[in-house]
């Protein structure tokens, strides 16, 4: 006990494998010497448990619920599912626990439901109503914190390649980071080279390797966390990359950006992987994740800077116009409020209000932090810098004048040229 109040964050994986030895529990209450349902379900069982924790199967006394179970068992087998159990606490974080138990609290159900005489029909019933990617009912046993560099970063991958295409596309990447126990944070992304094959797509391991290389050598402390894709929801093309990645590192994360969306909340979605059984055999879905947005001081201006830039064609939105927009809110807000100021003091002097020596002190104070300058001198380089201001505008205008002078001048010589042409030609014939 003691271990595993040292060891929290390893719950996640020990939790399943308690799950199937309480399975294999109801299974022998049901028959002693296990029939051949009891049976099967909990070799089934058995086996996800084994896949989940990463070790090797154990020995055959321990992988039979009818022989384990059983009143003539030995004790040795029962200590050996413990420190098998035990084992896989001991399994590095995420990279090392693999895909989790989805269906382990389905399976408990179907073994109830076996208890009872009922079969396991109706908990097949209900796995065969569940979208075939994604797994229900299954909460997240990480928290995931997504940097905005990341999102704009699949952006510019789809947008490129998107115009190099000529219509919408399927990009993938591979996501970066950080990981401490169970919080991850997603802080960079870069491109991934893949191929379709026989309608498959099949993503380039040589590029990867070498692009992991390069970004080891920039950014030490960042990790290959998992990787993205765009698209609408999960489908099993999305299963079949997943697995891929699974040969990378163990329990990747997936993130999906939907560029293609009508809605205003973020179209970002972040799943992991489960296994799930389904029709009798071990399947991996989809489960979402919540996550947060997690931003640094580089990254608020960048996002603020690109939430201000809008398109060129139009005018009456570009970002002189909002500059102007601004200054012109800012200059009202003080005049506003420096008529309020006046109005106080005037009334202050008129009695109709009583003295308040702390105000007075404070528009005092600021009445002498810019000196109104009304110099001769002050005058003449403020008009001058106005003059300046003003030629350099008119002269803006009059290149601008100069340039669709030139173009109109040279489209009326292309077309007297054709038209002298044309009745040179006409009069060879005539």
């Amino acid at each position: 006990m003691s271990f595993i109040q040292q060891q929290p964050e390893e719950l996640g994986v020990l939790i399943p494998i308690l799950q199937t030895r309480t399975i294999k529990s109801l299974i022998c209450q049901r028959s002693p010497a296990g029939d051949r349902q009891g049976q099967s379900l909990g070799k089934l069982a058995g086996t996800e448990a084994q896949r989940a924790s990463g070790f090797p199967a154990p020995s055959a006394a321990r992988r039979d619920p009818g022989t384990a179970c059983s009143p003539d068992a030995k004790p040795a087998a029962r200590r050996g599912d413990t420190e098998h159990a035990l084992l896989a606490l001991r399994k590095p974080g995420r990279k090392g626990a693999g895909p989790r138990l989805a269906g382990a609290g389905k399976m408990a159900a179907a073994a109830a439901a076996a208890t009872n005489g009922t079969g396991g029909s109706s908990g097949m019933e209900v796995d065969a109503a569940v979208p075939s990617v994604m797994a229900s009912g299954v909460t997240g046993s990480v928290s995931v914190a997504l940097h905005p560099l990341v999102i704009l970063n699949i952006s510019d991958h789809w947008i490129r390649m998107r115009s190099q295409e000529g219509r919408p596309v399927q990009v993938i990447g591979a996501l970066i980071g950080k990981q401490e126990g169970r919080n991850i944070e997603v802080m960079n992304s870069f491109e991934l080279l893949s191929h379709t094959v026989e309608e498959k797509i099949i993503i380039d391991k040589e590029y990867y390797y070498t692009k992991e290389e390069q970004f080891k050598q920039v950014f030490k402390e960042l990790e290959f966390l998992g990787w993205y894709t765009t698209g609408g929801p999960p489908d099993p093309s999305d299963i079949h990359v997943h697995k891929q990645v699974c040969e990378i590192i163990e329990s990747p994360l997936f993130l999906k950006l939907n560029p293609m969306t009508k809605h205003t909340d973020l179209p970002v979605s972040v799943f992991e992987s489960v296994i799930d059984i389904i029709n009798g055999e071990a399947t991996m879905l989809f489960a979402e994740l919540t996550y947060t947005l997690a931003t640094e001081e580089a990254e608020r201006i960048g996002v603020d800077h690109v939430a201000r830039m809008t398109a060129t064609g139009s005018g009456e939105n570009s970002t002189v116009a909002e500059h102007l927009i601004a200054q012109h809110s800012a200059i009202k807000m003080l005049h506003s409020r420096v008529k309020l100021i006046l109005e106080y003091v005037k009334a202050s002097e008129a009695g109709e209000v009583p003295f308040n020596h702390e105000i007075l002190r404070e528009a005092y104070a600021l009445c002498h932090c810019l000196p109104v300058l009304s110099t001769d001198k002050f005058k003449t380089d403020f008009y001058d810098q106005c003059n300046d201001v003003g030629l350099m505008a008119y002269l803006g205008t009059i290149t601008k004048t100069c340039n669709t002078m030139n173009q109109f001048v040279n489209k009326f010589n292309v077309l007297y040229d054709r038209q002298g042409i044309g009745r040179r030609m006409r009069g060879l014939f005539f």
